[in-house]
Formats: structure tokens, C-alpha cells, sequence
């Protein structure tokens, strides 16, 4: 049997191989089909390999029983659903990860179906050396508010990306240094990132530094700094002073 990691990286593999032969096909209402097969992948296969586990998905109706389960799964069949519809745009992914009682997120997988990369909490990359100019990661869509003095205060260059997950892989390569949200969000656009970056040794938690905690009876977890270690104090340091704790 394939371990937990295994496990997410093949079936965020998976659902990325048939969201590509999908958007080569030219569904209609390409964004819609995608989530929907995707989400149908994930959960059958899901069933059959782990069928004593619950699921947690962007997709499906949410079951209350799994807060008192012992091991969720979270998911996001396709994390970027504006981007995977636009013809070229690499920006979008799929997300997997496991959540256990006691342990929270114990594997994870996020593939990047356009690029051929996928990346798992059993084989993470090792981040690159830091440039001498910083670059930090925000949604082109909902930047967060504070996004210009926290740059300013760390004389950093902005840069924007859609898809949660390919702008923590995107950190996770090198190509940015931190990423920035608090425009809100789910645990299903957040979980599986955190778990990759997490055990490739980069800083996770919330815009206020507290954990970034997964399962709860309202998935709501509306913002989230990903960033090198050595970043965090400093990045964190720049969002209380410039207000972004009181949005």
C-alpha cells in the first residue's frame, strides 16, 4: 500500500493528467467541467483506497461528522478554476492533503499539471539561496491591503499570480520569497501548500503568526503568510505596523 504521501502526490498527479486532457478536449464551461471531474476523481479514488477516511473538498457538500473524525482528507480539485480556463495560463493546480487528530497535517501534494512538476510532503524541494532584492507573492485578484507598506517596509518587490497553491510552489522554487493573503479563503486553498512548504522547511501561519489550524467545524481560514524562515519576524513585524491586523 502506498504511503499517505504517495498517495496524495499520485492522485494530485492524476487529477492533474485528466484536467489537461480536458482543457486539450475544449470543454464547454471549462472551469465547471474541471472542478467537477476532478472532484469525481478524487473522491472515488479516495474511497477505494483510504475508505475509512473522510474527505473535506471545495467540491462537495461538507459532512459535520468529519470534525470528530481521525483522519480528513482536504482537497481542492482544481485551485486556480479562472486560470485553468484561460488558454496558457500555467497558474492553477490541484491540492491533496491529509489531516490526522493530534498531528494535523500529516501528507500533502500539490501538483502544477501545466508545468509536469508535482511536489509532496515525503520529497520537498530544498528552496535555493535568497536573492538581494525580495520578492513577495499577492493575488492579482484581491491583493491584501497592506500589500504596498509591507513591501515598502521591506523593500521588496510585488509580484501577482493567481491559484493559491502556485504561489507557494512558487516560493517553494525560489522564483518569490514570501506570499501574502488575507483577501479570504478556505482550508482546501490552503492545506495541501502548507503541508508541502511546511516540510520543505519554510514558515506557514496566519497573518497575526498564530498556526494555521485545519478541520474545524467552519472551514473559513481567511488569510496566510508563506515565507522563509528567516522572513517570518520581519514580514510579520511589517504587517502589524502597517494595520493589516485590524482589517
Amino acid at each position: 500500500m502506498a504511503t499517505d504521501a504517495r498517495l496524495a502526490a499520485e492522485l494530485a498527479v492524476t487529477a492533474g493528467d485528466l484536467l489537461l486532457d480536458l482543457r486539450n478536449q475544449g470543454a464547454d464551461d471549462l472551469g465547471k467541467a474541471g472542478d467537477f471531474a476532478s472532484n469525481e476523481l478524487l473522491l472515488a479514488r479516495l474511497a477505494a483506497e483510504r475508505p475509512d477516511d473522510m474527505v473535506l473538498s471545495e467540491e462537495s457538500v461538507d459532512d459535520p461528522a468529519r470534525v470528530d473524525a481521525e483522519r480528513v482528507w482536504i482537497i481542492d480539485p482544481l485551485d486556480g478554476t479562472r486560470e485553468y480556463a484561460k488558454p496558457g495560463r500555467p497558474d492553477w493546480a490541484v491540492h491533496v492533503a491529509l489531516w490526522q487528530r493530534g498531528a494535523g497535517l500529516v501528507a500533502a501534494a500539490v501538483s502544477q499539471p501545466a508545468l509536469g512538476e508535482v511536489y509532496a510532503t515525503d520529497n520537498p524541494p530544498t528552496p535555493p539561496p535568497r536573492p538581494a532584492r525580495l520578492r513577495v507573492l499577492v493575488s492579482a485578484s484581491r491583493p491584501p491591503r497592506f500589500t504596498g507598506p509591507v513591501a515598502e517596509a521591506l523593500d521588496a518587490d510585488v509580484l501577482t499570480m493567481g491559484s493559491a497553491g502556485a504561489k507557494a510552489m512558487a516560493v517553494l522554487r525560489g522564483e518569490a520569497d514570501a506570499y501574502l493573503h488575507a483577501g479570504g479563503q478556505w482550508e482546501w486553498d490552503s492545506a495541501a501548500p502548507v503541508g508541502v512548504v511546511t516540510a520543505a522547511g519554510l514558515h506557514a501561519s496566519r497573518i497575526d503568526g498564530s498556526p494555521l489550524r485545519y478541520n474545524r467545524p467552519h472551514p473559513y481560514l481567511p488569510d496566510l503568510v508563506i515565507c522563509r524562515v528567516e522572513l517570518a519576524d520581519k514580514l510579520l513585524t511589517a504587517i502589524r505596523l502597517s494595520g493589516g491586523l485590524e482589517d
